[in-house]
């Protein structure tokens, strides 16, 4: 069943706010890695229990951002949302004492499950890399490799996109954000579970942690810079 993207609404308070020190007028495509969070077969194929139609509806945008990235001279980054018993990637107990629900999804995600692989209408091409994270934030602790990854091709801005628009993606854009990259953040390339909770981390990450774009716009800045 199809499921449109989420309506996206900025304040006009917040515009009349302006812009903050997160608005860019250009990219260096070399400097660029789009980064694609965790849209699993787990959270995104129907039939899946935890999947969302939301997060099946960006697929299409985001492959579009993934090819322009390619073409402009970026690199496109995978990541899986990645449950584990071993330490010290495997979460505190306290956290894993949660309702079935939730342990049930974290089951689904455990590596080498079928669950746990990309979407299948991800365009993945063979330069591509894809990294497991084991927090809800690639740069956190004990998370995923990305950081090294990023500091090693010389990348100092990112583009996020995937799901969950307040979970995930918005932990690793506030992350990377104190850790120096520039940060754009794709508002109808993201997903959550409804319109509310997408708008509210959306008006967060606006406020201060990145530029709050949308598919074309980014689509604009790739094709002007490459």
């Amino acid at each position: 069943m199809s499921h449109p993207v989420h309506n996206v609404h900025v304040p006009d308070w917040m515009v009349r706010r302006g812009r903050n020190m997160n608005h860019f007028d250009r990219v260096e495509p070399a400097r660029t890695a789009l980064i694609v969070v965790d849209l699993q077969q787990a959270y995104v194929a129907e039939g899946q229990p935890f999947a969302s139609g939301s997060a099946r509806a960006i697929v299409p945008n985001v492959n579009r951002l993934s090819a322009a990235t390619r073409a402009a001279g970026g690199r496109v980054f995978f990541l899986r949302q990645t449950f584990t018993d071993e330490p010290p990637q495997a979460l505190p107990e306290w956290q894993q004492r949660v309702s079935p629900k939730v342990r049930l999804a974290r089951e689904a995600v455990r590596a080498g499950g079928a669950a746990h692989g990309l979407y299948e209408g991800l365009e993945v091409r063979p330069d591509d890399v894809t990294i497991d994270k084991y927090r809800y934030s690639a740069f956190a602790r004990h998370s995923s490799r990305l950081e090294d990854e990023l500091r090693a091709a010389g990348t100092d801005t990112v583009i996020i996109v995937g799901a969950a628009t307040n979970v995930c993606c918005e932990s690793t854009a506030r992350d990377a954000f104190m850790l120096g990259f520039r940060v754009f953040f794709i508002s109808d390339a993201t997903a959550a579970l409804t319109d509310e909770e997408h708008n509210a981390a959306l008006l967060n990450l606006r406020a201060v942690f990145a530029d709050l774009r949308s598919t074309s716009e980014m689509l604009e800045l790739l094709a002007v810079t490459a």
